[in-house]
């Protein structure tokens, strides 16, 4: 039941029941891109399928949610320019270990690609930033920088969920914890 409470949350899947606030402002009937713009920063837990274009560079990936936006662009055309320095800062302050952010996010390894996700989703201000198996598949060094954003951003006052099949991940990083179980 993880998977579909996130993807509930995300508006990737209609509820069956109940209700969905952020704020009281409620989620349901939203489109993912509306949930997002509400203030929802998302790492899916597949970065390959859910979080990333492998065939974009580093660049386009960091502005997946707001190319059509200032300062990045708008309905009818992109600021490279922004994009670009953008992806510099970015690639700078989140340690994504690539040649270029120009390269396409598949040079990366896994560890990387998921730093792109998490540089993306957290560099806009945010009221809930839901983690889904925030660090599956990345080496030791990407799991603490991970982990220290997830931190921070809690700290800034975001309500943070982490969704994680690693007890150790979530003994760390928890303030309480609920376990689903067939559903509940």
């Amino acid at each position: 039941g993880q998977t579909e409470l996130v993807e509930a949350i995300m508006g990737l899947r209609t509820p069956q029941a109940g209700t969905i606030q952020v704020d009281n402002e409620n989620l349901i009937g939203m489109s993912t891109k509306q949930i997002l713009r509400a203030g929802v920063g998302y790492i899916p837990e597949d970065r390959s399928l859910d979080g990333v274009v492998r065939e974009f560079t580093v660049a386009e990936n960091l502005v997946l949610d707001t190319y059509d936006r200032p300062p990045y662009g708008n309905a009818f055309r992109l600021n490279p320019a922004a994009i670009a320095a953008s992806a510099r800062e970015r690639v700078s302050q989140f340690d994504i270990r690539t040649s270029s952010p120009d390269a396409p996010v598949s040079t990366l390894s896994g560890g990387n690609q998921q730093k792109v996700v998490v540089a993306r989703e957290m560099s806009r201000p945010l009221r809930l930033f839901i983690a889904a198996q925030p660090t599956r598949g990345v080496d030791v060094g990407s799991i603490e920088f991970i982990h220290g954003r997830i931190v921070h951003e809690r700290d800034i006052g975001t309500a943070v969920l982490v969704v994680s099949s690693e007890l150790d991940e979530v003994v760390g990083l928890a303030d309480r914890i609920a376990v689903m179980y067939r559903g509940r």
